[in-house]
């Protein structure tokens, strides 16, 4: 998982940055699928599937040789619902 945590922080995130977003690393199945949630712009951007594929997923996998694949986790972050309070609190 260290590997997978350096890849994350040196190559993937900072690309993710760039663009308002962040990638979280939710884990790793015992099939070896890594699952991630992307965070700030990139969990709502219409190229996130491409980001993943191309972007994320490659990074990891020469990286991590024993990741089999990348699929996203799609739920309600913490930090989502708490932007959600602010702008309703605002009203």
């Amino acid at each position: 998982m260290a590997a997978l945590e350096t890849v994350i922080e040196e190559k993937v995130r900072p690309a993710l940055q760039a663009h308002h977003g962040d990638i979280e690393i939710i884990g790793v199945t015992p099939e070896g699928i890594a699952q991630i949630r992307l965070t700030g712009a990139c969990s709502t951007c219409p190229g996130a599937q491409q980001t993943i594929s191309e972007l994320i997923e490659s990074a990891i996998k020469e990286a991590c040789p024993e990741i089999k694949g990348v699929t996203p986790v799609f739920q309600v972050s913490e930090e989502l619902i708490d932007m959600a309070l602010q702008l309703l609190r605002k009203a």
